[in-house]
């Protein structure tokens, strides 16, 4: 089916310029990027969410215990890397 889509100039450019790089039609690159989409939803929300909350909500939680061990050990590893660095000054 035809249809007409109103794309970004800068979108367009992109969209094909990636087909041609895939060797692909910028029609097949549309019809895969489509269905990509469709095979792959965004999970509903509210309307007016904030799109970054989109994206949070589609990914795994991370339990707080996790957070705070991965913290605590950059932190460690940031306060070697200071006291190096003060070690190795003239």
């Amino acid at each position: 089916m035809k249809t007409t889509v109103d794309l970004p100039d800068a979108l367009f450019r992109k969209a094909k310029a990636t087909a041609a790089e895939l060797g692909i039609s910028l029609k097949q690159f549309i019809t895969k990027a489509v269905e990509s989409r469709l095979a792959n939803p965004l999970p509903d929300v509210s309307p007016g969410t904030k799109p970054w909350i989109r994206i949070l909500e589609s990914h795994p939680r991370v339990p707080k215990k996790v957070l705070v061990a991965l913290n605590r050990r950059v932190a460690e590893a940031d306060a070697a890397d200071i006291t190096l660095q003060q070690h190795e000054r003239p």
